[in-house]
């Protein structure tokens, strides 16, 4: 712990613990997972293999990954009473309080009697997570009662069946798997530290990723890559963009999707999903959304030196496989689940309650004067 005095910025630039699970801004490209560079995971492995890493702390072999993706299989399906709960859930719903509540109820069907379950719980979530999101949406949007069950082998391959009802093409497969490896971990963001604040309470699986999820809905933490995609596409060319633009930044409009807490140059994970947005673009034959989201990246930084985060081209991304924009984050967390989970499971393996102190800037000790004296 540091010895710094934790005060005002939001505890910017101050450590609140120990970590064998991420690392941000220090080494490779600047974003390592149990010592292996993000790059190198979203070149060379599937998120389930990262999934496994962040459990476990190495990848698997090919023995261990077939087994671990055989769970996960298993777990796909949802109870039918979490299906009655999602389809009383309206349309008009902010789709982070489905999972929020699609989380908790999963919790009081199948709860975590004791922390040997944690592992159960994490991988049940992260298996059912794609279903609670589409299952909603297509009944409250569709009027159809979906299939939480598909023959994809993948969990991105799962979740874009689940949506769409058809099989994805192996570049739609690849391109949210990539997504889902960078989103999976990310140290002590905002929703993790919750996580690890309500486990260091030794409260249950559940309860932690409810608090995490809850967190991420906030506008300032999730939500960056919606904020973005509704600005794209009011822009109809990379010349209005700019000139837009300008005119936010005099007004002193908030920019979302443009720089980062940690990162100083760049966001390596923005680097790795801006080269899928400029492939899916050519697939697609319309490079507009593609073209504006590079003018918006050339603009904030020639007028103020900000670079993309990884949520910037994630918008354009998304839009090109067909994703509605309202379902950006919910993605997040069907990645970030991962590393939740992991969280909590470090926190238990050597815990203590989490309870910093407050330094307090209100008044001096006074005495009450009683009530006919004021």
């Amino acid at each position: 712990m540091s010895d710094k005095k934790l005060s005002g910025a939001g505890l910017r630039g101050q450590s609140a613990g120990e970590t064998t699970l991420c690392t941000v801004g220090k080494s490779g490209s600047g974003l390592t997972y149990c010592g292996y560079d993000v790059s190198d995971l979203a070149d060379n492995a599937t998120f389930e293999e990262v999934a496994f890493l962040l459990f476990n702390g190495e990848l698997p072999n090919s023995a261990q990954l077939s087994t671990y993706k055989a769970q996960l299989f298993e777990m796909r399906d949802l109870p039918k009473a979490l299906k009655e709960v999602l389809k009383l859930i309206p349309k008009d719903a902010h789709p982070m309080d489905v999972m929020r509540t699609g989380c908790s109820f999963l919790g009081n069907l199948e709860p975590e009697s004791d922390f040997s379950m944690q592992q159960v719980a994490a991988n049940r979530l992260l298996a059912a997570f794609p279903a609670i999101m589409t299952f909603w949406y297509r009944y409250s949007h569709d009027n159809v009662e979906i299939d939480c069950v598909t023959d994809e082998q993948s969990l991105g391959g799962h979740f874009l069946k689940l949506l769409n009802g058809t099989s994805p093409s192996e570049q739609h497969r690849r391109v949210i798997d990539v997504s889902l490896i960078l989103y999976a971990e990310h140290e002590f963001n905002a929703s993790t530290f919750t996580a690890r604040v309500c486990a260091s309470t030794l409260s249950d699986m559940y309860s932690c990723i409810t608090g995490a999820i809850g967190t991420l809905r906030g506008p300032l933490h999730g939500g960056a890559n919606e904020a973005a995609m509704d600005m794209i596409l009011k822009f109809d060319s990379p010349s209005h963009a700019k000139e837009e633009m300008a005119k936010m930044l005099a007004n002193k409009e908030k920019i979302m999707g443009f720089g980062h807490a940690i990162y100083s140059t760049s966001d390596p994970r923005n680097v790795i999903i801006k080269q899928w947005s400029q492939k899916l673009a050519a697939e697609n034959g319309d490079t507009s959304l593609y073209d504006i989201s590079v003018a918006c990246e050339e603009f904030m930084w020639d007028e103020k030196k900000l670079f993309c985060n990884a949520d910037f081209f994630h918008a354009s991304t998304y839009n090109y496989m067909g994703i509605p924009t309202k379902l950006f984050t919910p993605i997040f967390v069907c990645s970030r689940l991962t590393g939740w989970a992991a969280h909590v499971m470090e926190q238990r393996t050597n815990n203590r309650i989490i309870r910093p102190s407050a330094d307090y800037t209100g008044s001096e000790p006074r005495k009450v004067t009683p009530i006919n004296e004021r």
